[in-house]
C-alpha cells in the first residue's frame, strides 16, 4: 500500500513538472462506474454485479491492484444500479396494473407538455388505493394527463387523483399513470419552491415573445418551455440545442459573477468561496437538476474545494469524480443521452481542443484557432451521441457556435441578474431583457440560417454510434497523420454529402421525409409544384418545400382528412400561395 501511494506522489510530482502530462486515473475510474451502471441497466438486476464481483476475486488473488480498482468501480456502479432496479422491481404498485385507483404523490419535475398535447411529469407516489387495495409506497412514477391545471404545480407539492396505472417501458419509473380527472392539490408549495418558481416564472413572462423571448429563459435557466416546435428544430440542426442546456459554461459565468460580486462583502477568500458554494445550490434548484447541471455541479463542487484547499485545479480529475458522483447518487443518469452529451462535450474541451489549437496555430491566427477549437472538440466528441440520436451531423454547427459564442456570456449574465429581480422589480427586469433581446435575436437567426444547410446524414441507433466511434478511435491512434486524416475526412464529407444532397439533379417527382405519413411533390417549373397530402409534422413540411424550392402550390391535394395526410397544412402553405385546394 505505501509504495502505490508513493507511486501516486510521484506521478503527481511527474505532472506538476510537465504540464503535457495528463493524469487519466479519476477520468477512468469515473468511467468504469459509469459503465457499470450502464450495462447493468440493459439486464436482469445484479447479472452484471455478479459477474463483477467474481472478477474482482480473480484479480485480488493475482494481486492485480490496478485492474481489481477497475472493476471494483464497474461492481460500485452496477450494484447502486441494481439497488434502484430492484426497488422498482419489486414495488407493490405493480399489484395495481392495468387498474384504476387513486395515487397520492409529490411532484418532481416541472410539467412540460408534450407532443401529442398531454402533460408529463415524475411524481415520487406515496400512496395508492382502491376499493380493496391500501399501500404505503415510495416509488417513481410518471404521470400523463391532458388537464392543463398541472402546470401550476411546484416540485414538493402533493396532489392526489384518480388514474389509470399501467407498466411503463421507461426504465427510471415503477409505472405510467394516466390522470383523466381532475387533480386535487392536498399541500400548497414551501416557500422556497414558491420563491424559485416566481423566478421562473417571472423571466419566461417578461423576455417578451418570438424566438429570442423563448431563447432567454433557456438560456439562463433551461427553461424551453416558450420554445416554438419549428425553432428547437432549428436550435438542434444548427448545433446550438446546448445553449438552452444549462450546464459547466452556465456554472463558470455565475459561479465567477458571484465570487466577483462576494469581493465587496467579504475579505476572506474562505467566506467567499462558501458564499459562491451556497449561491450555486440555489442556483441548482432554480435550473432544476438535469443531467448536464448535475455534471457540472459536481465538477464545480471539485474546483471550489481546490480553491479554498489551494491544491491543483485540475479539470480532468474534477470530471472523473463528477462523473462518479452523480451515477452514485442517480444511477438513472448513466442511461440519459444528456448526461453522455455534457460529459462527453467537457472531455472534448479538456483533451482535443488543446491539441486543435495547438495544430491550428500553425496555420490560422492563434486567436482565430482558439475560437474554432472547443466547438469542433466538442462536436467531434459528441458525434457518436449525435448520431445515434438523430442520423444526422450538421458540419455547420462548428460555425454556427463559432458565431454564437460572443453573445453567450452577456445573455447569461444579464438574464441571471433580471430573474432575480423579476419577483419584486419587475421594470428593472424588462430593461435589462431589454438589452439582451439583441443577442438573443442574433442567435436566433444564427440559428435559422445554420438549420438551412445540408447535413451529412448517417444510421441511426447503434449502427450510427458505431460508424462514427469507429471513425473517431481511429483518428485518435493514428494521429500523427494528423494532417492526412483532416484532408481525408474534408474529402469524405464533401463527397457524401453531395451525393445525398436533396433533390438531386432535375427532379421531377418528389416524397418528402416527414416521418409516419405522405407527402408527394410535382414538379412543375419556376418554383411551383403540386402537392398531395402534407404529412403530420408542419415543420418537416415546410422544410421539404423549402429544399424543393416551391414557392408557390397552384394545386393542393387533400386525399383524406387523417393527421398523417392533413396535420401538416400549415407548414405547406407557410409563406406560400395556393391556388386551388381538391378535397376527394
Amino acid at each position: 500500500a505505501k509504495g502505490q501511494w508513493n507511486r501516486c506522489g510521484k506521478i503527481r510530482a511527474n505532472q506538476k513538472q510537465n504540464s503535457r502530462l495528463t493524469d487519466y486515473r479519476a477520468i477512468v475510474l469515473g468511467g468504469a462506474i459509469w459503465a457499470g451502471a450502464l450495462f447493468q441497466s440493459a439486464t436482469t438486476p445484479w447479472r452484471i454485479s455478479f459477474a463483477a464481483l467474481a472478477l474482482a476475486a480473480v484479480s485480488f488473488i493475482s494481486r492485480k491492484v490496478r485492474f481489481s480498482i477497475i472493476i471494483c468501480a464497474l461492481l460500485l456502479g452496477s450494484t447502486v444500479m441494481s439497488i434502484r432496479q430492484a426497488s422498482l422491481a419489486h414495488s407493490q404498485i405493480a399489484r395495481f396494473f392495468m387498474q384504476s385507483a387513486t395515487i397520492t404523490a409529490e411532484v418532481v419535475t416541472d410539467p412540460s407538455k408534450t407532443s401529442t398535447g398531454n402533460y408529463s411529469f415524475i411524481a415520487r407516489a406515496v400512496l395508492v388505493n382502491n376499493s380493496s387495495i391500501h399501500y404505503k409506497l415510495r416509488v417513481p412514477i410518471r404521470v400523463m394527463t391532458s388537464n392543463q391545471s398541472v402546470t401550476t404545480l411546484l416540485p414538493g407539492q402533493r396532489f392526489s387523483a384518480q388514474g389509470r396505472i399501467v407498466a411503463s417501458k421507461e426504465a427510471r419509473v415503477a409505472a405510467l399513470v394516466v390522470i383523466k380527472d381532475d387533480i386535487e392539490i392536498q399541500t400548497q408549495p414551501s416557500r422556497w419552491a414558491s420563491a424559485l418558481g416566481s423566478i421562473r416564472l417571472g423571466l419566461r413572462s417578461l423576455s417578451g415573445d418570438g424566438n429570442a423571448g423563448a431563447l432567454i429563459p433557456g438560456m439562463v435557466l433551461g427553461d424551453t418551455s416558450k420554445q416554438s416546435t419549428e425553432f428547437k428544430n432549428s436550435m438542434k440542426r444548427s448545433g446550438l440545442t446546448h445553449l438552452v442546456a444549462v450546464s459547466g459554461a452556465n456554472f463558470a459565468l455565475v459561479s465567477a459573477f458571484v465570487l466577483w460580486m462576494m469581493q465587496f462583502l467579504f475579505a476572506r477568500m474562505k467566506f467567499r468561496l462558501s458564499a459562491t458554494a451556497l449561491s450555486l445550490i440555489a442556483f441548482i434548484a432554480l435550473v432544476r437538476p438535469s443531467p448536464s447541471v448535475l455534471r457540472a455541479a459536481a465538477m464545480a463542487a471539485v474546483l471550489l474545494v481546490a480553491q479554498g484547499t489551494k491544491k491543483g485545479r485540475d479539470s480532468l480529475p474534477a470530471l472523473g469524480f463528477a462523473m462518479a458522483a452523480v451515477v452514485v447518487v442517480d444511477p438513472w443518469q448513466a442511461r440519459d443521452a444528456g448526461f453522455a452529451l455534457s460529459v462527453l462535450a467537457t472531455a472534448g474541451l479538456l483533451l482535443f481542443a488543446p491539441v486543435i489549437i495547438e495544430k491550428l496555430s500553425i496555420h490560422l491566427p492563434g486567436k482565430l484557432a482558439q475560437a474554432l477549437a472547443p466547438p469542433i472538440a466538442a462536436t467531434v466528441f459528441c458525434s457518436p451521441i449525435i448520431v445515434a440520436l438523430s442520423g444526422y451531423l450538421a458540419p455547420m454547427s462548428v460555425i454556427a457556435n463559432l458565431l454564437a459564442a460572443p453573445f453567450v456570456a452577456p445573455i447569461t449574465i444579464v438574464g441571471f441578474i433580471a430573474a432575480l429581480f423579476s419577483p419584486f422589480a419587475p421594470l428593472v427586469s424588462t430593461v435589462l431583457i431589454w438589452f439582451i433581446r439583441f443577442p438573443a435575436e442574433a442567435i436566433a437567426l444564427i440559428a435559422h440560417w445554420a438549420s438551412t444547410f445540408p447535413v451529412l446524414t448517417l444510421r441511426t441507433g447503434k449502427i450510427g454510434f458505431l460508424i462514427i466511434a469507429g471513425f473517431i478511435l481511429a483518428s485518435w491512434l493514428f494521429k500523427k497523420w494528423f494532417k492526412h486524416i483532416i484532408v481525408f475526412t474534408l474529402i469524405i464529407l464533401t463527397s457524401i454529402t453531395w451525393i445525398q444532397r436533396w433533390p438531386g439533379g432535375d427532379w421531377q417527382v418528389a416524397n418528402c421525409d416527414i416521418g409516419q405519413g405522405d407527402s408527394m411533390v410535382i414538379n412543375l417549373g419556376n418554383h411551383q409544384g403540386i402537392v398531395i397530402d402534407v404529412g403530420p409534422d408542419a415543420v418537416a413540411e415546410d422544410r421539404c418545400l423549402k429544399a424543393l424550392g416551391i414557392n408557390e402550390i397552384p394545386l393542393l391535394i387533400l386525399s383524406h382528412f387523417h393527421a398523417d395526410h392533413v396535420a401538416g397544412l400549415t407548414g405547406a402553405i407557410k409563406n406560400r400561395a395556393v391556388g386551388q385546394v381538391w378535397v376527394s
